[in-house]
């Protein structure tokens, strides 16, 4: 080798070694879910709730408008940690209903699939989780509990609902705990974790995955009195004015098309001005909107951690809800372990949603109905459960000021919440594993979407699929199939007719069966089973 040659090597590796020991530090992800609450229901998608917070990632960050859920709580929390469909992570239903003789029934988290911590444990992240679990059973067994599936911490609940102000199955890591404080409200004590977590993470040299699962705005409705009050006058105009404004300023965001138009009011609910107990139907909604409000200021809170810490501007934030607004109406005969006998001071909890109860304190519990589940989720029809827009609709916010340059941009094509895991692989550069603990894994349906979130142009012609209860669903490009059990096959054009109003299966069967097709083949593949055959034993 000549000298000059050499010399120019040298060179080189001179340059080469300081690149390789300032390689940019992989950015934090938070990846923080809602409970139960509307398409509309926050600000920037049209709401009337304050959620300055959020609206702020909105602002500088990019919005989804036709993003989905799988409709239900555990179904999508399965689907969300795993990046597969519901049912072939083992919860094609709920985990207190589990049908072990089929695996996509058994109601926990399967041994062919792993979580977002898992794999991102393995690519040296921390991982860190605040909140509601709910993708097991409440037993003694811990096999599939937060740390047993890739979570290094872990303060939250493994159970599904409960009281914002002593809540069941309350786990700090791997240890059942209780509320310590006289004023504890849940929402605001997940905040204060993950801000902990956060500053105790800001001085490592790992980047970290935080998972925040906010209970709220699931019944029970519990909420502070001064967040409750803020809201009182704001309901008064009652139900069917608010959706014909929120319809309104959907429009004029650019969340909705204006040749979408809203649906009716559900059968179910009255007009308003007909509609009985008014304070007690004005105070449901306001204390469902103080709930909302109380999770943004704690994701405020959160927000506030990550600037403190200087990882704010390389941490991706994503904001979605788990499904539709939920018409669950409580009955005074409820009962679960979710149910509450006794406050924590040893006053009967008054159970029931009874107009003679006023809803917020913890002697209540109470949910919001249909004809506010109806607003929630203006302008679509149906609700949790169903898998009609108004059941799948979500809001799904991205923000991170280093990686995604595009604020105030609104993205238009459509996306499952079985793409969050690879996204989050895709953002920390790390690999899908093929096994877990020697078994084989099931390889991912999901899609990064951080080209999406970019501006590159993705195909929006992709096939997703959907199946709660017997309720099903197929989409591909603009045609959406859907069917609500018992009933049979509609078929929907969604560029033109997003709210689903017009039924074209008879004017394009030859599309609805290639559709029809294209779900039997999916539910083959996925273990998908007829209701009546895997519903819940009495």
């Amino acid at each position: 080798m000549k000298r000059r040659e050499f010399l120019n090597l040298v060179g080189a590796s001179r340059l080469v070694q300081p690149a390789l020991a300032a390689a940019p530090r992989r950015p934090n992800i938070v990846l923080i879910l809602a409970d139960d609450m509307g398409f509309s229901d926050i600000g920037c998608y049209g709401g009337e709730v304050e959620t300055p917070n959020l609206d702020g990632l909105a602002r500088r960050g990019v919005r989804f408008t036709q993003f989905y859920n799988t409709a239900r709580c555990c179904p999508t929390r399965a689907s969300l940690l795993t990046g597969l469909y519901a049912h072939q992570a083992g919860v094609g239903h709920m985990v207190d209903t589990g049908r072990p003789e089929y695996p996509a029934y058994r109601g926990d988290l399967s041994p062919h699939c792993v979580t977002i911590a898992e794999a991102l444990r393995a690519a040296g992240y921390r991982t860190l989780m605040c909140g509601k679990w709910h993708v097991t059973p409440v037993s003694d067994s811990k096999h599939n509990w937060p740390l047993q599936r890739g979570f290094e911490r872990f303060y939250g609940t493994i159970h599904g609902a409960g009281s914002y102000y002593d809540p069941v199955s309350l786990i700090k890591d791997n240890e059942r705990t209780a509320p310590e404080r006289r004023d504890y409200y849940y929402t605001d004590a997940l905040a204060d974790q993950a801000a902990r977590y956060i500053e105790e993470a800001a001085g490592k040299r790992e980047p970290f995955f935080l998972y925040l699962a906010f209970t709220a705005p699931h019944w029970p409705l519990h909420a502070l009195e001064a967040d409750i009050a803020r809201y009182l006058e704001r309901y008064k105009p009652g139900w069917d004015v608010l959706r014909a404004e929120r319809h309104r300023r959907m429009v004029e965001l650019g969340i909705i098309e204006k040749r979408w138009p809203i649906t009716p009011r559900d059968p179910q609910a009255p007009a308003w001005g007909e509609a009985p107990h008014k304070e007690w139907q004005i105070r449901r909604m306001a204390v469902y909107a103080a709930m909302i409000h109380s999770m943004d200021r704690a994701i405020g809170r959160v927000l506030e951690a990550l600037r403190r810490s200087g990882s704010y501007e390389d941490t991706l934030i994503m904001f979605l809800s788990d499904n539709g607004g939920c018409a669950e109406e409580l009955r005074p005969t409820a009962q679960g372990l979710h149910v509450p006998k006794l406050t924590r001071d040893g006053r009967p909890v008054r159970v029931g949603n009874l107009p003679e109860v006023m809803p917020g304190p913890e002697d209540t519990y109470q949910s919001y109905g249909v004809a506010w589940a109806n607003l929630s989720n203006t302008p679509f029809r149906l609700y949790k459960h169903w898998v009609h827009e108004g059941g799948i609709a979500t809001p799904f916010i991205a923000h991170w000021p280093r990686g995604i340059q595009r604020p105030g941009a609104i993205i238009h094509e459509p996306a499952h919440i079985i793409d969050i895991m690879p996204t989050c692989l895709d953002v920390a550069g790390a690999k899908y594993p093929s096994e877990r603990e020697g078994v084989r894994v099931l390889p991912l349906e999901g899609i990064s979407l951080l080209p999406l979130m970019r501006g590159k142009k993705v195909s929006a012609d992709r096939t997703i699929y959907w199946e709660h209860e017997g309720n099903r669903a197929v989409r591909q490009g603009r045609w959406k199939l859907v069917s609500r059990h018992p009933g049979g096959w509609e078929l929907y054009d969604l560029q033109a007719d997003r709210t689903e109003m017009n039924d074209v299966a008879a004017r394009y069967p030859d599309r609805a069966q290639e559709l029809a097709g294209l779900y039997e083949k999916w539910a083959a593949r996925c273990g998908v089973e007829p209701w009546d055959k895997v519903r819940p034993r009495k």
